[in-house]
């Protein structure tokens, strides 16, 4: 079960709903004196002992407004409905090296090319500190490119949303757009690499945790160049050379988190040595059961 947050412009608020088929139908209803929320969402099911995906699925939907899911993947406009950011998360970190390809990748652009070898094979996973709301976009909207970086890569990536409990609630997509140069030029300069203006985007939903094991998820990218196709590669989840429940637990060790925090959990596709992304490329991210996060890129200026 797939949940979207979206712009009403009828309420000029941000309402949550779920996708049936090619629908997207308002939950509005399930949410008594709260905003309309992902964390307002998990907050009613915790506090009616049930979880958000059984909340949804007993909850009475037939007179509940109804649109086409295509009418809302537009870009932002606040005269229209549109897709916004599906949770909006005090913090959003990420991990590195989970995948082989990232650890050659990794390897090839350091001068210190070893200590990717090492934390590939550590027991501690590589976490680092991506972006806060304000430095993070959704659906259809423009990531940055640093105005010092002559390679700027996206990094398509499966994003788990957790709880303060360190329980995933769901999945989502997310773009670790780095700056591939800095961080080559000394691993000291990774917060450079990783942390800018609107570097990173999430969306375009969240597919809601079913009980069990976990899940492996197809993850493919593509980017556009005046409307010609220059880059198209996927892989899967079932690669990571780390579980989710490995890379959550050291996240949260003595680490108190926020009661939303986004985990992008690695990149196991990477564009190869002589692409960079060039100001007005469009970049899709896409996973069957999650959907397709389109956003296109941004030269940065200074200030």
């Amino acid at each position: 079960m797939r949940v979207v947050r979206y712009w009403d412009p009828g309420s000029g608020k941000a309402s949550l709903g779920v996708v049936q088929g090619n629908d997207v139908v308002a939950l509005s209803g399930l949410f008594r004196n709260a905003e309309a929320s992902f964390e307002a969402l998990l907050a009613q099911a915790a506090a009616e002992g049930t979880s958000a995906l059984d909340l949804i699925k007993r909850a009475d939907l037939s007179q509940a407004a109804r649109m086409p899911y295509a009418s809302l993947d537009i870009p932002p406009d606040r005269s229209r409905a549109h897709l916004l950011q599906p949770v909006i998360a005090e913090e959003i970190w990420g991990a590195g090296v989970t995948y082989e390809r990232s650890r050659h990748a990794r390897q090839a652009e350091s001068v210190v090319g070893d200590v990717y070898e090492r934390v590939y094979d550590a027991a501690r996973p590589e976490l680092f500190f991506k972006a806060t709301p304000s430095r993070s976009v959704g659906p259809n909207e423009a990531v940055g490119l640093r105005g010092d970086s002559h390679w700027t890569v996206p990094e398509p990536e499966l994003a788990l949303i957790i709880d303060h409990n360190l329980a995933i609630a769901g999945y989502t997509l997310g773009n670790d757009v780095s700056a591939r140069d800095i961080e080559g030029e000394n691993p000291l300069y990774l917060p450079q690499a990783k942390v800018f203006n609107a570097c990173c985007s999430v969306g375009p939903s969240i597919l809601l945790k079913e009980p069990g094991d976990e899940a492996a998820f197809s993850i493919g990218c593509r980017v556009e160049r005046t409307g010609r196709e220059i880059f198209r590669a996927e892989t899967s989840t079932a690669a990571m050379h780390r579980s989710f429940t490995d890379l959550v637990e050291y996240l949260g060790r003595f680490n108190t988190l926020p009661a939303i925090t986004i985990l992008l959990t690695g990149a196991g596709v990477v564009p190869p040595d002589d692409f960079g992304l060039k100001a007005g490329d469009v970049i899709e991210i896409y996973s069957p059961g999650i959907g397709t996060l389109r956003n296109f890129t941004k030269l940065l200026s200074q200030r």
